[in-house]
């Protein structure tokens, strides 16, 4: 058949037979030829909704997971964009393709240090591999990206009943993780390799990796985003953007705020844990919070706006002793009368803003106490309050030269 398809159902059914020919053990050259005869480029649309029937009427997913990178592989460069929605900066889908553009910068240094390794152009074989280890740690970045695509932008697209794609797709990025995983533990285990080895390590284990996380690129920036902007609202889309900064972002943060455009958007109140403490980069629980105050090596206090302490941490080993009998006390009434001026000096110009940290550093006990305070503000540059750090910083002044290798602190 040479004359061009124009029915979407005659094209739909044609794709289907092809990609049922590519499980059947066509050869990808054949069916892209194919492709090439009976309908030059399918709609990216297209290819979602063959897929989804084949699944419907009875093909198992687990075979389309199969043979997914077949299927890829055979449209590459037959699939067509032009009717692709444009999105904003800061847009959930904007910022899914900045971080697949920093993943493929790195999947593509990973490319030519294998060509500098094949060509004999490397120095160190153990200087490689601790550069191969920092880019796919890197790499593990990734989870963050298809967390939120798995259990955000895929449960928006099953409301609309789009369920198979997403279960394929998410199949392949199980997959992608176990290449990143083993590539990782081998790096654990490797610490130098003969230029040999390092082609077979390549060979065997990162190159399959840093394809995976190519093909799945590919994917999701022709297929997936494409597909995903023509079906979801733009209340979806806010939704999953609200939601995003519970999850993380992959090798960038998103680049700007972002609100739908001509969408009366309804507020979304997202749903997190009531036993956790959210600050604007993350949470604990209460008892994490704790343990980081007091496994800090210096000591805090806080007192708020209107000079009462309210709290401070407890670690093993205080250089000031405190009890809770001084929460809710004035700080003045903290301190011997010889230095309450001092401190009335320092709360004053913190308040008025001329000031924002005071220091101060004396001998104590045989220790070398640094002793600071700094304003504490709202976002606002509004006073809430003080922070005072006390820290012996005597083993800090020995500290010369560097330490690169693992030396624990004696116990």
């Amino acid at each position: 058949m040479s004359e061009i398809i124009n029915n979407t159902t005659d094209r739909v059914q044609n794709l289907k037979k092809l990609i049922l020919d590519l499980h059947n053990g066509v050869t990808v050259e054949s069916t892209r030829a194919k492709l090439s005869e009976l309908m030059a480029n399918v709609p990216y649309s297209e290819v979602v909704r063959a897929e989804e029937e084949l699944i419907a009427e009875g093909l198992p997913s687990d075979e389309i997971l199969q043979h997914c990178d077949l299927h890829s592989e055979a449209l590459k460069g037959k699939i067509d964009l032009s009717g692709q929605k444009p999105v904003e900066d800061g847009h959930p889908i904007h910022t899914f393709k900045l971080e697949n553009k920093a993943l493929t910068k790195v999947t593509d240094q990973l490319k030519h240090l294998f060509h500098k390794v094949q060509s004999g152009r490397i120095d160190s074989a153990s200087g490689v591999l601790l550069d191969i280890r920092g880019m796919f740690n890197q790499l593990t970045d990734i989870e963050k990206h298809y967390l939120r695509k798995e259990n955000l932008l895929f449960s928006y697209l099953e409301k609309h009943d789009i369920t198979g794609p997403p279960v394929v797709m998410w199949g392949k990025d199980n997959e992608v993780r176990s290449f990143i995983r083993s590539s990782m533990d081998l790096l654990k285990e490797v610490n130098d390799a003969s230029r040999e080895e390092l082609e077979g390590y390549f060979e065997l284990v990162f190159n399959p990796a840093v394809k995976a996380v190519d093909e799945m690129i590919y994917k999701e920036e022709n297929i997936l985003f494409p597909m995903s902007l023509d079906v979801l609202t733009g209340q979806e889309w806010y939704e999953i953007y609200t939601q995003s900064d519970e999850i993380g972002y992959c090798l960038v943060s998103p680049s700007a705020k972002w609100l739908p455009k001509d969408t009366a958007i309804e507020t979304m109140e997202v749903k997190s844990d009531p036993g956790r403490i959210r600050l604007s980069t993350g949470s604990f629980t209460p008892e994490e919070l704790e343990g980081i105050f007091n496994s800090m090596p210096y000591d805090l206090t806080f007192v708020d706006k209107d000079d009462n302490v309210k709290f401070f941490s407890h670690g093993e080993e205080r250089i000031f002793q405190r009890n809770k009998a001084i929460l809710g006390r004035k700080v003045q009434y903290c301190h011997p009368p010889q230095s309450v001026h001092i401190v009335e000096k320092i709360l004053k110009d913190f308040k008025t803003g001329e000031q924002d940290s005071a220091k101060f550093w004396i001998n104590f006990k045989g220790m070398f106490v640094l002793i600071a305070y700094y304003a504490v503000r709202s976002k606002e540059g509004e006073y809430l309050g003080t922070l005072e750090l006390t820290q012996d910083i005597a083993p800090l002044k020995n500290i010369e030269g560097e330490r690169r290798l693992l030396t624990y602190d004696s116990k």
